[in-house]
């Protein structure tokens, strides 16, 4: 799989422009579906084998020797978002522009340093096609002011926003490096349980950060999980989060599917007005999902045909899918991403104590209580469906996988628990 950060090997300084051109080229090639992750690898190993032997060639020149790409892809590769900046404009006052390390649709990212403190830092710049859209201003500066109203260890810091020159920009913390988990993904395919639990707790803990503040993020995916040299995980780009308690925001939106679709939770895609926290949680619970199994959690042809298995397919459990994961993950995932939210888990504080359980080998005991419950609603006549779809629970699902080791002996005191509760129900039943 890909690993981008081969083409960032170089120590000498005069490289350092080509290094993070080939970084750029050889995360957006993937992201752009112009070459398979098998086919950038093997571009990768060429180029490390020729800076071993003292010739330094760039990603792309070995890409287009290859076959892989063409000149003209990348000429459309490199022009994508080239409006953002003019060349006559490369200074905002305070900082001083070093390189650009990312583009995309919205807005190009570039690496700077901030003047005043002599620290490098990322800044995010609007193109300026949509800065003459006050709408998309409004959103980039909203995103600006969410970001400001968290300090938390695993989201990314909110330093500055402005406008120069006709400009907007948003001034932010730089993630040496800049992997992101989805770049991860693009390398190895898929996490070990352990090494998605270490991340996948970090972004609950930022999470619970943002939602006891009365943010809501509502795009949490792989591409917005960044991951320092250390290992530290941090959540990043707040361009969608928003107030829970903003009525207003709320009736603007009502009726509209604001996400990514393959993480999106089904009342973000029927646009109800109250979304809160636990949309959040199914998003953690997709990424989740994709990082120890290698494949989304629903896949079609079109954004529609994805949001719509959302709403209606049963998932296939993680742990049917790898064998390698433990049944405890598989029951977390699942209540994580129930399609009724009044199933999933009801803090995040829940889930981050689940997951940590996990972590440790123990059976998660929120997720087990849930599934408790549901037995007991089933057999008192079935749970209630919330407005507008059929709850998974519903529909025929895979047949369970057998239980890990370490789950035995609690699962058989749940057993003996639920069959205990099943007779006391049967009792009240005859007896009424």
């Amino acid at each position: 799989m890909t690993d981008c950060s081969m083409a960032a090997d170089s120590s000498q300084p005069g490289q350092q422009t080509s290094v993070a051109s080939d970084t750029y080229v050889c995360r957006t090639v993937v992201d752009a579906k112009l070459a398979t992750s098998e086919e950038v690898q093997a571009c990768l190993a060429k180029q490390k084998k020729l800076r071993a032997s003292g010739r330094h060639v760039s990603l792309a020149e070995i890409m287009v020797r290859a076959g892989v790409v063409t000149v003209s892809q990348l000429k459309r590769l490199k022009n994508r978002g080239d409006d953002t900046m003019s060349h006559s404009f490369q200074q905002i006052p305070g900082f001083h522009i070093l390189q650009k390390i990312g583009a995309g649709a919205m807005a190009s990212v570039y690496k700077a340093r901030q003047l005043s403190l002599d620290r490098i830092v990322a800044i995010k710049v609007l193109p300026k096609r949509l800065s003459e859209d006050p709408a998309f201003v409004e959103r980039f500066y909203k995103e600006g002011r969410a970001a400001a109203k968290l300090s938390h260890n695993n989201i990314v810091q909110a330093i500055d926003v402005g406008e120069h020159g006709g400009y907007h920009y948003f001034v932010m913390e730089y993630v040496e490096e800049g992997r992101t988990v989805y770049d991860e993904q693009v390398k190895k395919h898929a996490y070990s349980e352990q090494d998605a639990l270490d991340v996948v707790i970090q972004i609950a803990k930022a999470l619970e950060h943002a939602h006891a503040r009365g943010l809501i993020h509502r795009d949490v995916k792989p591409k917005n999980i960044m991951i320092t040299k250390d290992g530290t995980a941090k959540l990043a780009d707040m361009g969608l989060a928003r107030e829970a308690d903003d009525a207003a925001a709320a009736v603007e939106e009502k009726g509209r599917a604001y996400g990514t679709p393959y993480y999106i939770s089904p009342e973000q895609i029927r646009g109800v007005e109250d979304v809160d926290f636990r949309a959040d949680i199914y998003s953690l619970g997709a990424t989740f999902y994709h990082m120890v199994t290698g494949r989304v959690p629903f896949e079609g042809t079109s954004p529609a045909a994805i949001m719509q298995k959302h709403l209606r397919e049963p998932l296939v459990p993680p742990d049917h899918i790898n064998s390698d994961l433990s049944a405890g993950l598989g029951e977390v995932v699942e209540r994580a991403m129930a399609k009724d939210r009044n199933t999933r888990y009801q803090s995040t504080r829940d889930l981050l104590m689940d997951l940590e359980m996990v972590k440790r080998g123990e059976a998660p005991v929120q997720a087990h209580a849930n599934y408790d419950d549901k037995l007991l609603k089933d057999l008192a006549g079935g749970a209630d469906e919330e407005a507008g779809f059929t709850d998974s629970s519903s529909s025929p699902k895979p047949l369970p996988a057998l239980p890990k080791p370490g789950y035995v002996i609690p699962m058989i005191v749940g057993l003996i628990i639920q069959f205990i509760l099943i007779v006391i129900l049967l009792a009240v039943i005859i007896a009424g």
